[in-house]
């Protein structure tokens, strides 16, 4: 393998390319609930601000998660040696000049878009080096600024139409649970956990994918949106349950893949609940692209 090659798997790999789609369907998401596709917005749809807000989720997340294996450098020298930095393919300052890049890329696009998404982008910015510095270490604050930085990205998909934030800023609370009970359960993916903290992950999920199907009935699309619903249930309860009957760290470590990775089995459901089955299931083809990356770049 070339140093060019070497470097260019290394950054790739420090940027979690798997994680990034589910953060895109998570501003797809957005943009439904946002009513940016219904008939009112038909006329002046225009693709460039939803671009410009994909754009700047991939650098936000892009970002966040190269500051979090800098700040975790020295640990990953014990427990993960194969990662690009305490491996030695990426330099600690490389990280940090690319993270850099990818935060700064990331704002400027939310603010093309308006500045309600650029102050938006700039508060997940603040929230994922919050988290990448001090509020993994703590175990309730830890899944709480996880989630938050979902429920904002789903807001900055929902900015693209300023008003609907005064209808559904309160939407954030649903990837804020989710996300923290997915980050409940990961602290555990390196030496295996106890069943308990397994268990309060399954009620959180429960809670979620419930108020779900509440939401799309509320909307009349309850038909439309529950394969989908069905689909996420299915997903990330799966491996939870294998890892409820072994929480080794391995077992743990892929129910905490399949909670990514089924985002966008959420953010299709959104979709159907809020717009339309093609735009669902538009949303939905992210699903085989992030598994087949999955397969190349870890998740966690």
């Amino acid at each position: 393998m070339s140093y060019i090659t070497s470097k260019l798997i290394g950054y790739l790999r420090l940027m979690r390319p798997a994680n990034i789609i589910t953060a895109i369907a998570d501003i797809l998401a957005g943009v439904a609930i946002s009513g940016f596709l219904t008939e009112v917005y038909i006329d002046s749809l225009d693709i460039l601000p939803i671009a410009c807000l994909c754009l700047a989720t991939m650098g936000l997340y892009g970002g966040g998660v190269v500051f979090n294996d800098v700040m975790d450098a020295d640990l990953d020298k014990e427990e993960r040696p194969e990662r690009p930095i305490p491996s030695g393919v990426i330099s600690r300052t490389q990280a940090i000049v690319l993270g850099g890049y990818l935060l700064v890329v990331g704002i400027l696009a939310a603010f093309t878009v308006g500045r309600i998404s650029g102050w938006l982008a700039v508060g997940i910015t603040i929230t994922a080096l919050v988290y990448d510095k001090w509020g993994k270490h703590h175990a309730f604050l830890g899944p709480f600024n996880m989630g938050l930085c979902r429920g904002l990205n789903l807001l900055l998909g929902i900015s693209i139409v300023v008003p609907a934030l005064m209808d559904y800023w309160w939407m954030a609370f649903i990837p804020i649970i989710y996300i923290a009970a997915v980050t409940n359960i990961s602290r555990d993916e390196v030496h295996g956990g106890s069943v308990k903290r397994l268990r309060i992950t399954a009620v959180c999920y429960a809670g979620v994918y419930i108020t779900m199907g509440v939401l799309a009935f509320l909307q009349h699309h309850i038909w439309i949106a529950l394969p989908f619903i069905v689909l996420f249930a299915f997903m990330i309860n799966r491996p939870l349950l294998r890892a409820m009957k072994d929480p080794s760290g391995p077992n743990i470590g892929k129910a905490v893949k399949g909670g990514i990775i089924a985002l966008i089995a959420m953010n299709a459901a959104w979709a159907a609940a809020f717009a339309s089955l093609p735009y669902a299931l538009l949303v939905l083809l992210l699903l085989p692209i992030s598994i087949l990356i999955s397969r190349m770049f870890a998740v966690t």
